[in-house]
């Protein structure tokens, strides 16, 4: 169940680090390619595409870029100057669609010069938005702004968060069906991230997932964690986990086959146990493998 427009094709994707640019050259016959808008740079000379990354894009690979710092759930507005990145980053791999995420990184407002701990209005990591009416009107704000700043369609991701605010009044996919009716945006399913939200905070995670507006879904992240202190904590640096897996595999079973991609920020493993994961991804989803011999043995 991919959303109108078939955006992406089912099949598996991979998220583009340089710490795996190699393993992923080896990769074939990817249905798309994510890579973070903050890490493609611009020195003046335009968006500088990473050699591999460009390699990718020239032997056909789709490519989508993951905004991490527009903030969309601060109270003031969007800052320009990041929307305009986010845009000219989709321009130079010519992305189909560009996606951000649902949480709030900064305060809002101008900091006056001088200031003393201006640093502090940076938070520094993806935070969670209360799930209540004022925090719809200003997500609808300002996606509504994001998305006339851009030329592609714009997606959104809720994140993984180890508490909820005490105010909410809403789930997690109630909230997130009225944003997207009143935006028309695109959905960005982390399935580990409900899986974390839902362990976290003591609810079925398939219950969870069911709630979402599954019939919005540009394509989905599957990713790694490890329990710290007694939560669920989203790494990124940790093999996924098998309840995961499962969560997705009941996903395809109510969807049917999506475009589906592996998140690794760190923590690589060597290339084999890399190509086993992605392999264990597949089989779950119910997608072809990508991995090097996977056509040999009838796999693909």
């Amino acid at each position: 169940m991919v959303a109108d427009g078939g955006l992406l094709s089912p099949g598996l994707g991979i998220g583009w680090r340089p710490g795996l640019a190699g393993p992923i050259a080896r990769l074939s016959g990817l249905s798309f390619v994510e890579a973070v808008a903050e890490n493609l740079h611009n020195h003046g000379r335009g968006i500088e595409v990473p050699a591999p990354l460009q390699e990718l894009i020239d032997g056909g690979a789709t490519v989508v870029v993951h905004g991490i710092s527009l903030s969309l759930g601060s109270a003031g507005e969007v800052d320009p100057a990041r929307l305009a990145h986010l845009r000219k980053a989709g321009e130079a791999v010519r992305a189909p669609f560009v996606s951000e995420h649902i949480a709030f990184v900064r305060s809002g407002g101008q900091v006056p010069a001088g200031a003393p701990h201006a640093d502090l209005l940076e938070a520094g990591h993806l935070l969670p938005v209360p799930r209540n009416n004022d925090s719809l009107l200003v997500l609808t704000a300002n996606v509504r702004q994001a998305q006339a700043g851009l030329d592609v369609p714009l997606a959104l991701e809720p994140i993984a968060a180890l508490a909820e605010w005490p105010d909410n009044t809403m789930t997690e996919g109630q909230f997130l069906s009225e944003l997207l009716e009143r935006t028309g945006a695109l959905l960005v399913l982390d399935v580990a991230n409900v899986y974390a939200n839902a362990v976290n905070n003591r609810r079925d995670p398939l219950e969870a997932l069911l709630e979402f507006p599954l019939e919005r879904i540009a394509y989905c992240h599957l990713a790694g964690g490890a329990v710290q202190d007694g939560l669920y904590q989203d790494t990124h640096q940790e093999p996924v986990p098998r309840e995961v897996l499962e969560l997705a595999a009941e996903l395809a079973r109510v969807t049917g086959p999506l475009p589906l991609m592996l998140e690794r920020d760190g923590n690589f493993p060597p290339e084999q146990v890399f190509f086993a994961e992605l392999d264990a991804i597949a089989d779950a989803a119910g997608i072809p493998r990508v991995t090097p011999g996977a056509q040999a043995r009838g796999l693909a």
